[in-house]
């Protein structure tokens, strides 16, 4: 049996255009000489929907567009997923098999997320139909466990279709569940899965089929759009190709990137350059998304900025080929200083005028962005987000979060990565010591722990959901470890009031882990 995979960045509550490519698809030759075609979950109004899927013009455009495709699939067969009331149920994440003019089966999803269990009913699960002589099991990836308990009858293959957001640290788990359903079942294994970004959300494609001896078949690529059809019956395998995580992660945040600008009709970038790792990495990240033209730098030294700084900051526009100013801000800092000099009277200077030059430097970039039609790239990454290391209205600010979900070591490795076949990133601003430079001699370390111990508790808490007990027992000063989690949950509000980031690590701030805040 040949089915015909495709593997696309979908368009969230644009069903028009979705429409129009399914249709171009399910005209392609690939897609007529095969016996089955599968989309993607979410295939006609995208995801997450969030409350979108509640509003009844939404479901009625989808419904109208799903009749579209069900009148033209005469001698065609497809799966196509999209939100469907069901009568005496409700709203459903659905997957509808469409075959010869009619549905055939709906599939509806049973083991509902968080943010989906708010708007939609829970579904009846994974379905098995009978197609061409083959019992397929067709199902959610989240409900493929019901395969593996025995609670769905037999079946000759099993076709997933998936909508799986990425996270680095498993990266590969949907294969190993494949893996699982072939040895468990004796079937051969279809998933498809969307790629591109939406928002935070980022997702890598990776779609791939199976054959129930356990032989890979196809392996698509990762954070790239495509289709392919694989015949179930062979078994000559193809090559298995299983990118690093790092350069996963590189693809993810320029995918994300890319689509946040595009998919918001935005074309321009401007972003702080200190001439650190984390503004340097988030440039480079932007150029490689957008194009070096659309990349805009601002240097921003203050009195107690470095002169190799500004030269870091210039090395690497340089390299980059991207465009920059530079906006000295010791005139506007001594200018609010006597401003309020009335109101502050001769208290002597202390964190209120550090972060004041945090935020005169967080204004001109949004001033920039406004005056050039651009989005402003925040730099703050996930170390310093848990800590509340940063000033509110200042390194907060920003359209987008870049690498605001990956900790300050990962910041290095990725930026290591990135000059391994050349300096991209100068290396002065990969071996210094981080400094925000708001005052004399300043560097990290004054308030922070090193960032290799941090973000080894950080990643014990956040992302292990280990308690302070369990975390020295690995070995950790306890002192140590009640002050990271104690500065961890205190700074919750903080990062209600920050940019929205891309989401690459399975705990994100403000996405996953959320934490009261009084």
């Amino acid at each position: 049996m040949k089915i015909h995979i495709v593997q696309r960045d979908i368009r969230t509550l644009r069903i028009d255009d979705n429409l129009a490519w399914i249709e171009a698809e399910l005209d392609s030759e690939a897609s007529r000489e095969a016996l089955l075609t599968v989309f993607p979950a979410g295939t006609l109004c995208g995801a997450p929907l969030f409350a979108a899927a509640g509003y009844t013009d939404l479901q009625k455009q989808a419904q109208a567009a799903l009749q579209r495709l069900v009148a033209r699939s005469e001698h065609r067969a497809f799966l196509v997923g999209l939100p469907l009331q069901i009568q005496d149920k409700g709203l459903c994440n659905a997957v509808v098999f469409v075959q010869n003019g009619a549905i055939r089966a709906v599939v509806t999803k049973k083991y509902l997320n968080v943010d989906e269990q708010k708007y939609f009913v829970r579904g009846e699960g994974v379905q098995v139909v009978d197609f061409h002589d083959q019992r397929i099991a067709i199902g959610f990836y989240e409900d493929l466990k019901e395969l593996l308990k025995g609670h769905v009858e037999r079946c000759d293959m099993v076709i997933c279709c998936g909508g799986q957001v990425f996270d680095y640290q498993r990266p590969y788990r949907r294969r190993y569940r494949m893996i699982k359903i072939v040895e468990t079942l004796n079937a051969g294994v279809v998933y498809v899965n969307r790629t591109g970004g939406e928002g935070p959300y980022l997702y890598a494609g990776g779609s791939m089929a199976m054959n129930a001896a356990g032989t890979l078949l196809c392996q698509m690529p990762y954070f790239e759009e495509g289709c392919q059809t694989v015949d179930m019956q062979q078994m000559e395998p193809v090559e298995d190709t299983k990118p690093e995580a790092v350069e996963l992660v590189y693809k993810a945040l320029v995918t994300g990137l890319r689509n946040y600008f595009h998919k918001n009709g935005m074309h321009k970038a401007v972003l702080g350059l200190s001439g650190g790792i984390d503004s340097a990495l988030v440039a480079t990240l932007a150029v490689d998304a957008l194009g070096a033209e659309n990349v805009h730098g601002l240097l921003m030294p203050s009195q107690y900025s470095t002169d190799h700084s500004v030269r870091d900051a210039v090395d690497l526009a340089n390299n980059l080929g991207m465009s920059y100013d530079i906006v000295p801000i010791a005139p506007l800092f001594e200018q609010f200083k006597q401003s309020l000099k009335p109101v502050f009277g001769n208290r002597a200077e202390d964190v209120t005028e550090e972060n004041m030059q945090a935020r005169i430097r967080g204004t001109l970039v949004m001033s920039y962005a406004n005056k050039f039609a651009a989005l402003a790239l925040n730099t703050t990454n996930r170390s310093e987000a848990a800590m509340g290391y940063g000033t509110l209205y200042g390194d907060s600010c920003g359209a987008l979060a870049v690498i605001g979900d990956l900790y300050k070591t990962e910041v290095y490795e990725l930026s290591e990565w990135l000059n391994r076949d050349g300096e991209r990133i100068p290396h002065n601003s990969i071996e210094k010591a981080p400094s925000a430079e708001l005052r004399p001699g300043q560097k990290d370390s004054d308030s922070l722990p090193d960032y290799e111990i941090l973000d080894t508790i950080l990643g014990l808490y956040l992302d292990e959901g280990l308690c302070e007990d369990e975390i020295v027992d690995e070995g950790f000063d306890r002192e140590l470890v009640h002050q990271v989690i104690t500065k961890t949950n205190r700074n919750e509000w903080k990062r209600l009031q920050f940019a929205p980031q891309l989401k690459v690590s399975p705990m994100s701030f403000g996405l996953d882990r959320r934490w009261p805040v009084s």
